[in-house]
């Protein structure tokens, strides 16, 4: 009987452990640099926008310093390792490289936007899929959003990228702004998802000869967004590592000081730091 008893409770432990695979890991987003990121979420690892070159490997965009400003402080191998998806916002260099290419398994599956449907077929990655509006993917909705990339002139030449909000069943929703300067639209999406969590490219990126024209949020314009995000928290990245985001993360946290911003509204992570949901 004890036998019987003891049996019994065993299968009851295993199974409830099993049930409970990809549901205990407490959902996280690791700045890895830039606006490279590694999303732990609903159980699933995601790399966002990889930029894996060493330091000075692409020279300068702003004919200043060598891009990238600096090294990785994490392995290649750790960030890649175990991954169950990649998500490219837009193939500019500094969010997917000829690093990332190489370094990534070419049969992981890889999201991607309309734009840059034709460039990844051009590549060796063989599990691509184009987001058009919304995916579901291993419990994950992922919708895409329009990412604004500046205006007027430079936005003709910067082209098209995207945003992507994540919900999930028992999970926080996120919104990844992605590449883009504050728009009617953003303030638009956030009144309509919700987000727990927003993650701006906070890096007000200028382009030679555009200097009064930011490609992505500055510090000005993350305020703006900030008084506007509701109930959510907001993650700055995409500083400190490429020669023309002039918005450094020394620059965000004064902003944030002169309108009484503290860090419990906005996050701004260090290079691999992690921050937990």
């Amino acid at each position: 009987m004890k036998k019987t008893f003891l049996t019994i409770t065993l299968a009851l432990v295993c199974a409830f452990s099993f049930a409970q695979v990809g549901n205990t890991q407490q959902p996280s987003i690791q700045l890895i640099r830039h606006a490279t990121l590694v999303l732990n979420y609903n159980g699933q690892k995601i790399l966002i926008d990889p930029m894996l070159s060493p330091k000075g490997a692409f020279g300068s965009i702003r004919g200043e310093r060598q891009t990238p400003l600096v090294d990785l402080i994490i392995p290649i191998e750790d960030i890649t390792k175990n991954l169950d998806l990649v998500l490219v916002t837009h193939t500019h260099i500094d969010h997917f490289d000829d690093a990332a290419k190489k370094a990534l398994d070419k049969s992981i599956p890889l999201f991607n936007q309309p734009a840059d449907k034709e460039y990844f077929k051009g590549t060796d990655f063989r599990n691509t899929t184009t987001v058009d509006n919304s995916i579901v993917w291993n419990g994950i909705t992922i919708t895409r959003t329009y990412a604004q990339h500046g205006t007027g002139k430079v936005l003709e030449q910067m082209g098209d990228a995207s945003g992507f909000v994540f919900t999930a069943p028992g999970q926080p929703t996120i919104y990844l702004v992605g590449d883009a300067v504050w728009t009617e639209e953003i303030y638009q999406n956030i009144k309509k998802y919700q987000p727990d969590y927003i993650v701006v490219n906070s890096g007000g990126a200028l382009m030679p000869n555009f200097d009064a024209t930011p490609i992505i949020m500055d510090a000005d314009q993350t305020m703006s967004l900030i008084q506007e995000s509701g109930k959510a928290k907001v993650i700055g990245v995409h500083m400190d590592a490429v020669d023309h985001c002039l918005t450094t993360r020394e620059v965000l946290k004064k902003k944030a000081k002169e309108y009484n911003i503290g860090s419990d509204k906005l996050l701004i992570p260090n290079d691999g730091e992690t921050i937990n949901l």
